[in-house]
């Protein structure tokens, strides 16, 4: 009975992960890196050294921190320390 139960358990596991990765997959698509647009600890991620990923950055428009957004329209974005990068600041 309890093999069954992880049996099911792991198969439920591996599926949701696959979800998540193609709506990944479809997010990458459909938008793109943009670096210095996001509040302090609202990156998507990156964040430079000393921090590790998603929600990490320390300060407000952070050059080295990204958030996805709509593709085609990063460098269109204008904060208090200039326009969104495609690549590091």
């Amino acid at each position: 009975m309890k093999t069954a139960s992880l049996a099911v358990a792991a198969l439920t596991l591996a599926a949701l992960s696959s979800g998540v990765a193609i709506a990944q997959e479809k997010k990458a698509a459909d938008q793109e890196k943009c670096y210095g647009v996001s509040l302090a600890g609202k990156n998507d991620c990156a964040a430079g050294p000393g921090t590790t990923c998603a929600g990490t950055s320390k300060a407000d428009y952070q050059g080295n921190a990204w958030k996805y957004v709509a593709k085609g329209t990063c460098t269109s974005i204008v904060t208090p320390k200039g326009k969104g990068s495609l690549t590091a600041i």
